[in-house]
């Protein structure tokens, strides 16, 4: 691939904005930068969308995909979002609630046995040493949780939440993500006996104080960013992108952000492994009452209820600014976003979600969580959460596929993997400044020295978007 060809961003999410800092244009389908992680506005009077802060504030905050949290990533990085936006910092607050137990038991569940109750802690942490013993083959994230956490706690959580989070694919995908789940025995029999600290990838975090869409905006000006271009063809033989307004344009090199296996579609690409598989999320954004028993975490994980949904989360318990100003002081109202999980190639009709949508509020008011609902707006998010088959290398054949013809693929699903914020803002950075090539950093890529790669590209990258965003939009502290 020559360094001095045009490169072109596909995708104005997180990834696609970092990696166009670096000077390269950036295309993005919709009339908006920021993707799932965008932020919008509703009133209680209007189901009108507003995508920028209204004058007089008095409007629920929600998120498109819902709560997008920026955790972990490298100091580089956080230092970055700070010069493009004000963050607010938190510790996690999250639980697991068992309807039929009418119980939270804070997260993560095998480090608070004793929310359990004896026996059942007892039992639990028994099955949970003796499986620590094991070696016994694991194949499926069924398995490695069966066998990780023992049948008890398998039976009462993991194996009914995973189906729901998996859209019924536990039993047929590999293991990911051990970091949700971690397993530590010396902190699992401490919980069993009493308390335990907190654990796991997203114990601390951060989060723009005027929303992500404000994060989004400041980096999108600093970009060459091309609105409403959504991609339908890609000419890999004559390197030229097709869009839906009928315009074209050519390039060098693509580094895309759209999922995997959208981008083989587009450029007529096919790979011998057959594609592993997606599941789509219908999110419920609610604004209502405040009820009594409304929990106080940030997000509850659910393992069964009537609804077929996996999680709630609370916008306002992370921070009051998502709730309209005039209730931000009284505490009578609550901002949150319910999850429901779907197999790939399914999209409910509005019939379908509105029943859904109203037996949601039913068990959620059952449940003493929330009272009359001023605000209720469903959002789709047609690839949420990506998974591998068992023995597939289809993700490895499908990357080397589209790199043969310069297509390389950045960010949570570009790469079929998991990762916040942070982490893809970081892969858009290093490489957007790859590719743009300069010094260092240039030698260091063609050496495929990643360590060098990080040291040389990341600060560089990091400044270098700084320095634009300065000169566009003006320093921000």
């Amino acid at each position: 691939m020559s360094m001095n060809g045009s490169i072109i961003v596909l995708g104005a999410g997180m990834a696609g904005l970092a990696a166009g800092m670096s000077g390269l244009s950036v295309y993005e389908a919709e009339e908006r930068p920021g993707g799932i992680s965008s932020s919008y506005y509703l009133h209680s009077i209007s189901a009108e969308r507003l995508f920028k802060t209204p004058p007089h504030r008095d409007a629920y905050r929600f998120e498109i995909g819902g709560g997008h949290w920026i955790f972990g990533g490298d100091p580089a990085v956080h230092r970055l979002i700070r010069c493009l936006t004000s963050v607010h910092s938190y510790s996690r607050k999250s639980a697991i609630w068992f309807p039929h137990l009418a119980r939270l038991v804070p997260y993560p569940l095998q480090n608070h046995l004793s929310f359990l109750g004896p026996d059942l802690a007892a039992r639990s942490l028994r099955e949970i040493i003796d499986a620590s013993a094991s070696r016994q083959k694991i194949s499926t994230m069924a398995e490695w949780m069966r066998l990780s956490f023992g049948e008890t706690l398998f039976r009462l959580f993991f194996q009914p939440f995973h189906e729901l989070y998996a859209a019924g694919l536990s039993e047929k995908i590999v293991p990911q993500d051990a970091h949700k789940s971690p397993l530590d025995l010396d902190l699992i029999v401490q919980g069993a006996l009493s308390s335990s600290p907190p654990v796991g990838y997203n114990t601390t975090f951060v989060y723009p104080s005027e929303g992500l869409d404000d994060l989004a905006r400041a980096m999108a000006a600093s970009c060459d960013t091309r609105l409403g271009k959504r991609i339908v063809r890609i000419v890999c033989e004559e390197k030229e992108i097709h869009f839906a307004d009928g315009s074209t344009a050519g390039y060098g090199a693509l580094l895309s952000t759209l999922p995997l296996h959208h981008v083989l579609e587009m450029a007529d690409l096919k790979t011998a492994a057959p594609p592993d598989p997606y599941s789509s999320v219908l999110v419920l954004n609610i604004g209502a009452v405040k009820e009594r028993a409304c929990p106080q975490e940030h997000w509850v994980y659910v393992p069964v209820n009537r609804g077929g949904f996996h999680r709630v989360g609370f916008y306002s318990n992370v921070d009051v600014s998502f709730l309209p100003q005039s209730a931000r002081s009284s505490g009578d109202r609550v901002s949150l976003y319910v999850e429901k999980a779907f197999p790939a190639g399914y999209k409910p009709g509005g019939a379908e979600i509105s029943r859904y949508a109203r037996e949601v509020t039913n068990q959620l008011q059952a449940w003493g969580w929330i009272g009359e609902v001023d605000v209720l707006d469903p959002t789709w998010v047609e690839v949420a959460y990506t998974w591998s088959w068992v023995g597939s290398n289809w993700k490895q054949e499908a990357l080397s596929l589209l790199e043969k013809h310069d297509i390389y693929q950045i960010g949570r699903y570009g790469r079929w993997r998991f990762q916040g914020i942070a982490d893809s803002i970081r892969d858009g950075l290093l490489a957007g400044a790859a590719m743009a090539g300069s010094g260092r950093c240039q030698r260091a890529c063609a050496t495929a020295d990643r360590d060098a790669w990080v040291e040389e590209c990341l600060p560089t990258a990091a400044m270098h978007g700084e320095t634009t965003m300065a000169h566009n939009v003006g320093d921000r502290p």
